[in-house]
């Protein structure tokens, strides 16, 4: 029995009583990979990205262990509910346009020592204080510094296009802006390579492209280090009390962590490790989150159809981001269907062992996302379900 095989057995025995689709969570593999993100980290705290966990009691036992330290969430409005409900360290990784978030955060002082927004334009600033209605607490701010890597005099760009502050002296200016300004105080500055850390660098059946994107990560790593550097300093000469720098993500923790500049290293998909993180030549991790749909056809020799599946995740479509077949081994989708809105036929060998009722088990392309499409997940011990717990979708939040 392959490892593979003897984990199917595990997750049929200990979900025989329920009834599918559903989801999964392997604690095993979960604590396993938060261990694992820990030692890549080398001594420096990992905020963990609650937009690859959407699970509160996952986040509370991520949180719980040494090494993590904070959240970094992804609206305002679930910034807010995950402050009330008990976590005091909460940076919002994008800017907001929530006027009623904003208003609830200004009038209130534990909201408001709680979390920190992200901003990247002083218009951003003007939002806020218009959103006010009356609040009076202080805004903590970060401070978001463009990451991307330019080429070519900057006619030639690779990275995701987020903050519009490139250059440290940009960045120095927001933060002179900001300090001259009631109400708010810059706490941190963020720089999210997601070229380095979003990318994989070892693709199956593509060792060009792997080599090329290895090559682009390295010389982007060296370029970012220096100027990250530069805007730290830049801006701790405006702020010298800056509590933190966040960089980082899963691909690239350990980079990130040696750059002395930055004090905590963000990360959250490498906890469950969906299958856009299994193409890395820096880490291996153990797939952690999974779904399982039904058999409830048998078409012909070599098919079987599931309920369900349509479950794409977000970025440029293709079939990197579409769900992949795990369980049974050597099943995949038909190429004029796909995954369906209410079922999906899979071709294979493996179909002809499978019976009206049995589980085809998935993993998702990314990770959080898959919270969007279930109320709970089921937490395996061994092959015991141990526990039940809503996602944020079971808790009745959808944030995005």
């Amino acid at each position: 029995m392959t490892p593979r095989s003897a984990d199917r057995a595990r997750y049929d025995r200990a979900t025989a009583e329920l009834d599918a689709p559903l989801a999964i969570v392997d604690l095993a593999a979960f604590d396993a990979n938060a261990e694992d993100l820990v030692r890549r980290a080398g001594g420096k705290p990992v905020r963990v990205a609650s937009k690859s966990v959407r699970c509160r009691a996952l986040l509370e036992r991520v949180l719980a262990r040494d090494g993590f330290a904070g959240l970094m969430s992804f609206t305002l409005a679930e910034s807010l509910w995950l402050a009330r409900s008990g976590f005091d360290d909460v940076l919002l990784a994008y800017p907001s346009a929530d006027r009623a978030g904003y208003a609830e955060l200004a009038a209130d002082p534990k909201l408001a020592a709680a979390v920190t927004v992200m901003i990247d334009d002083p218009a951003q600033l003007d939002l806020i204080d218009a959103a006010r209605d009356g609040g009076r607490e202080v805004v903590r701010v970060c401070l978001e510094l463009d990451t991307s890597l330019r080429l070519l005099g900057g006619r030639v760009r690779i990275g995701a296009r987020r903050s519009p502050l490139h250059s440290p002296a940009r960045l120095a200016d927001l933060a002179r802006s900001v300090a001259r300004r009631p109400g708010f105080r810059v706490v941190g500055v963020m720089a999210y390579e997601g070229h380095v850390a979003g990318v994989g660098d070892a693709v199956a059946g593509r060792p060009v492209r792997s080599r090329a994107v290895r090559l682009m990560q390295a010389a982007a790593r060296r370029e970012l280090a220096e100027r990250r550097a530069e805007a730290v300093r830049a801006v701790r000469a405006v702020v010298p009390d800056l509590e933190f720098v966040n960089g980082g993500g899963t691909g690239s923790v350990q980079h990130t962590a040696a750059e002395n500049a930055v004090t905590e290293i963000a990360a959250g998909s490498g906890l469950y490790l969906p299958r856009l993180f299994d193409n890395y030549t820096s880490f291996r991790g153990r797939p952690a989150a999974l779904f399982a749909l039904p058999v409830v056809r048998r078409p012909g020799v070599g098919v079987v159809t599931v309920l369900g599946g349509g479950y794409p995740a977000s970025g440029v479509a293709g079939a990197d981001r579409l769900p992949v077949p795990y369980l049974p081994e050597g099943l995949r989708y038909d190429s004029q269907e796909g995954p369906g809105e209410v079922q999906t036929p899979l071709l294979g060998s493996a179909a002809d062992d499978l019976l009206i009722g049995d589980r085809v088990w998935f993993r998702h392309a990314k990770a959080g996302e898959l919270c969007e499409r279930f109320d709970a997940l089921h937490l395996v011990e061994g092959d015991r379900v141990t526990a039940t717990v809503p996602t944020y979708r079971g808790e009745g939040h959808t944030y995005l």
